[in-house]
C-alpha cells in the first residue's frame, strides 16, 4: 500500500538532490567562462588563437588575438548571465557552446575539444531544465 507519506522522504531527498545539481550545475557555468573567458586576454592556460579557425578571420576582418578579446568578454558576460539568470545564461552558453565546435568542425584536428565541447553544451541545457522560473529570462 502506498501512502503520500511513505514518498515524501524520499520526494525530499529527490528535490535535494535536484537543488544541488542545480547549484552545481550554475557554479561551474558561471565560473568557468568566466576563468577562460578573463584568459583570452592573458593566454596563461593556452593561445587561444590557435584554435579559431582561419575562416573567422576571413568573415570578421579583425587580427586573431583581436577576436579572442570579444570571444573573452561574450564569456566573462555568459558566465555573469548564469550567476544572475541561470535559465536564460544557460541557454546563451548552450549556444555559445554551439558556436565553438562548429568553429572547431571547421577547424578540423580539434576533435576532441569539440566532443568535450559538446558534453557541456548538454551540461548547459541540463542546467536550463534544472532552473527554477518558467520564463526564458528567469
Amino acid at each position: 500500500m502506498t501512502t503520500k507519506a511513505a514518498h515524501t522522504p524520499a520526494l525530499a531527498r529527490d528535490r535535494k538532490a535536484e537543488h544541488q545539481t542545480f547549484l552545481l550545475l550554475r557554479t561551474v557555468f558561471t565560473v568557468a567562462p568566466i576563468v577562460f573567458g578573463l584568459d583570452k586576454f592573458t593566454n596563461l592556460l593556452v593561445d587561444w588563437t590557435i584554435y579559431l579557425a582561419p575562416v573567422a578571420t576571413a568573415i570578421v576582418p579583425l587580427p586573431a588575438q583581436t577576436i579572442m578579446y570579444v570571444v573573452g568578454v561574450v564569456e566573462v558576460i555568459a558566465g555573469i548571465a548564469v550567476a544572475v539568470r541561470p535559465r536564460f545564461g544557460s541557454l546563451l552558453v548552450a549556444v555559445w557552446l554551439l558556436g565553438i565546435i562548429v568553429n572547431l568542425l571547421v577547424l578540423g584536428g580539434f576533435y576532441d575539444v569539440a566532443l568535450r565541447d559538446f558534453g557541456l553544451l548538454v551540461g548547459a541545457l541540463a542546467l536550463n531544465r534544472l532552473s527554477p522560473g518558467t520564463g526564458i529570462f528567469r
